[in-house]
């Protein structure tokens, strides 16, 4: 293994950025390839067919071009939907984004749990399997929002948005039957946890929020144990899938050491 083949991390924008943050932490010296599809963006108003057919052909031109080590699709709604069959179609390992409904089931006091995600996700029957086996002893709400996906999208570019919109998505979660029991919330989406300050001020009352970045990162650095890694921290590539500008996302990559920009 080449020290510096990259780890690739895949999603449609710029929400696996949150993930990519956790591999960081616990590998600060791995080359990172960050992939935002902003040319599918957003997944989560898209059929399920256009989302099975769009990523593994993606993902298997991008491992012609980078040769990463492993790749983590930090995207529940690409995960949920087309996991399986980018794991057939690709020879490494592939690390999936699920919504966190067993840590937050764990963390609920109150047996009542919320589950924020984009539309596709939250429809998806993968889901309801999470909730049986994670769950059964909770009341489960779900809520999809694609604005909040826009939302998340925009503060990374330095626009705070308005606190009426993020009141409205929350609003739509904790106005469902029951939602004012719900003390924790999986973040079922890789983009709510860069706005969570954000979402906690517009919730009705104090909850808790999970996602799943740390346990990704905790599995990517499972499967590269013993791995040869760079001495120090390179610069890492930035590629996007259409001819957006990148300018206004640049301190945010730099922040993260995605100093590169390319365009697939």
């Amino acid at each position: 293994m080449d020290a510096n083949r990259p780890l690739l991390v895949f999603d449609s924008g710029v929400g696996g950025l949150s993930v990519l943050d956790a591999i960081r932490r616990r590998l600060p010296t791995a080359s990172i390839v960050y992939v935002a599809d902003s040319g599918g963006f957003p997944y989560g108003t898209k059929t399920e067919a256009e989302i099975a057919a769009r990523v593994p052909a993606l993902l298997g031109r991008l491992v012609e071009r980078y040769r990463p080590r492993l790749i983590v699709i930090a995207c529940n709604t690409a995960s949920t939907i087309a996991l399986a069959a980018v794991r057939a179609a690709l020879d490494l390992p592939i690390v999936g984004t699920v919504p966190a409904i067993k840590p937050a089931a764990l963390a609920s006091e109150t047996r009542a749990i919320g589950v924020l995600g984009t539309d596709a996700t939250v429809r998806q029957p993968y889901v309801d399997r999470l909730a049986a086996e994670f769950a059964s002893d909770c009341i489960v709400l779900r809520h999809g929002s694609a604005r909040l996906v826009e939302l998340a999208e925009a503060a990374l570019r330095g626009d705070p948005g308005d606190p009426a919109d993020y009141k409205r998505v929350m609003d739509g979660l904790f106005g469902l039957p029951g939602g004012d029991k719900v003390d924790t919330v999986a973040l079922a989406c890789t983009h709510f946890p860069l706005v969570s300050d954000q979402l906690a001020a517009a919730s009705p009352h104090p909850v808790r929020f999970v996602d799943g970045a740390e346990g990704i990162a905790r599995r990517v650095a499972h499967l590269t144990d013993g791995q040869p890694w760079p001495d120090a921290a390179s610069e890492g590539v930035a590629v996007f899938t259409s001819d957006i500008d990148p300018e206004p996302l640049r301190p945010a990559l730099s922040a993260r050491g995605l100093a590169r920009i390319e365009r697939l």
